[in-house]
């Protein structure tokens, strides 16, 4: 008998990051994301109404560790977007920062136009129409 858990989604999403400094100047200073809250080895801020937080290495992280979507675990993280000239905005915001993207690309399964973009730990990032 399946669980079916009465949900309305995601409560928060947590990533581990090899360099902390590194992480929180990118998704804050160079994104711009609004913190939320801020402790030691910790920082959560807000993508929409959904908290993300960043955590930096434990002592079991290995030092040059990177992302990887074929490993089992996160694939990616898609944040939603309603607007094509957000979109549009967005992904020359990501150039012009020097931040590696794919340009504006059309999914071919959904039909819907994204930017995939990789944090500091290539962590891999869309901003996807909705």
């Amino acid at each position: 008998m399946a669980i079916t858990p009465k949900t309305p989604g995601i409560h928060h999403l947590a990533l581990r990051v090899t360099d902390f400094a590194r992480s929180r100047k990118f998704y804050i200073e160079t994104l711009g994301f609004p913190v939320a809250l801020e402790a030691p080895n910790l920082v959560l801020f807000m993508a929409g109404s959904t908290p993300i937080g960043l955590r930096g290495p434990e002592t079991q992280t290995p030092k040059s560790d990177v992302f990887s979507p074929f490993r089992a675990g996160l694939d990616h993280v898609a944040l939603a977007c309603e607007s094509e000239g957000e979109l549009e905005r967005v992904a020359k915001a990501l150039e012009d920062a020097g931040i590696e993207n794919t340009g504006v690309k059309t999914d071919e399964t959904l039909k819907k136009r994204y930017v995939a973009f990789k944090d500091p730990d290539r962590i891999a990032w869309e901003f996807y129409m909705v």
